[in-house]
C-alpha cells in the first residue's frame, strides 16, 4: 500500500514486507560488492603473475575494479607476453589485434562534417598534447591485443609502444594463428611491421598503394572533395515526373497515347472486315 497522506497507517504485514525489501536490497548490494572484490582479486592475480614473470618488461598497467585489466609491456617483450599468457596463464582465446595513432590530427577538423565545422572552428591540434590512454605510453604508435581465458572467465588487454625508428614489433602469429589477418590489416593501415609474420600483404588496398590511411597525418582526399559524409546523389524513381516537367510535355504524352489507341482500333476494324 502507498500512503496517500501523513494520517494514513501502514498495516503490519505491509510494514514487514517493506522491511524485507530493504533487507533484500542490502543483501544484493553486499553480494555485488563481494563479487566485485573477487573479480578484482582475479585481475590483480593476473597482473601479479605477469609482473613476476616479465619483471621490468611490464612498464605500465591499469586495473579498473570489476571492469578490465590493461597491461603495457615493452615492444621487445610483446611476443614473449603472448606466449606466457597463452601457455602459462590459460589465455587461449585470441580476440583482436590492432594499433592506435595517438597523434592529434594536424588537419584539425577540416575533414569533419560541415555541420560540425560550423559549431566548432577547425584548428590544428598541438602535437605536444599527445596522450596515450590507459596504462600510459611514450610513443605516437601503440599496438594492442585482447585475449581471453574462456575457462576461468578472465580477459586482459595487452599494449606495447612502437618505436618510430623501426616501426616494428614481433609477430603474434606463431602464438595465436588468428592474429594473421589482424597484423596484415594493421601493417596496411598504420605501416607497422610484424617481424616473423608469414606474409604481410594488402587486404583492402591495391598492391601499389602508397601511404597508411589510418595514420592521423594521412589526408583523406575524398573528404576534401565532398563534405563528409558526402552529398548523396538522389535519382528519381521511374514512376516520378522530373520537377522541371511542364504541362506541354504531359499533353504531348496524352496525345501520343490517344493516337496509338485510335490506330489500334482502326487496325482491328480492318482485320474484321
Amino acid at each position: 500500500m502507498i500512503p496517500l497522506s501523513s494520517t494514513d497507517t501502514v498495516p503490519a504485514n505491509d510494514a514487514a514486507s517493506d522491511a524485507a525489501d530493504v533487507a533484500g536490497v542490502a543483501a544484493t548490494e553486499e553480494s555485488g560488492a563481494a563479487a566485485q572484490a573477487a573479480t578484482d582479486e582475479i585481475r590483480e592475480a593476473v597482473l601479479a603473475e605477469l609482473t613476476a614473470e616479465m619483471g621490468e618488461a611490464v612498464v605500465g598497467s591499469h586495473l579498473a575494479a570489476g571492469v578490465d585489466l590493461t597491461v603495457r609491456v615493452t615492444s621487445d617483450a610483446w611476443a614473449t607476453a603472448a606466449v606466457f599468457l597463452k601457455e602459462e596463464l590459460g589465455f587461449a582465446y585470441f580476440g583482436f589485434l590492432s594499433a592506435i595513432d595517438w597523434l592529434p590530427s594536424p588537419f584539425g577538423r577540416d575533414m569533419d562534417s560541415q555541420v560540425d565545422l560550423t559549431l566548432e572552428p577547425s584548428e590544428p591540434a598541438d602535437p605536444d598534447l599527445m596522450e596515450q590512454g590507459l596504462a600510459g605510453g611514450e610513443t605516437r604508435f601503440q599496438v594492442l591485443a585482447r585475449v581471453n581465458d574462456i575457462v576461468n572467465h578472465r580477459a586482459v588487454t595487452l599494449k606495447a609502444d612502437v618505436d618510430e625508428a623501426s616501426m616494428s614489433v614481433p609477430s603474434w602469429v606463431p602464438v595465436y594463428a588468428g592474429a594473421n589477418w589482424h597484423e596484415r590489416e594493421t601493417w596496411e593501415m598504420f605501416g607497422i611491421n610484424f617481424v616473423g609474420h608469414p606474409g604481410l600483404r594488402h587486404i583492402y588496398l591495391p598492391g601499389a598503394f602508397e601511404g597508411n590511411p589510418l595514420r592521423k597525418d594521412y589526408p583523406l582526399l575524398a573528404r576534401r572533395v565532398k563534405p563528409w559524409p558526402g552529398i548523396v546523389d538522389v535519382e528519381l524513381m521511374p514512376t516520378e515526373e522530373p520537377d522541371g516537367a511542364d504541362g506541354a510535355d504531359k499533353a504531348d504524352g496524352a496525345d501520343n497515347r490517344q493516337g496509338a489507341e485510335a490506330a489500334a482500333a482502326a487496325a482491328a476494324e480492318t482485320s474484321d472486315a
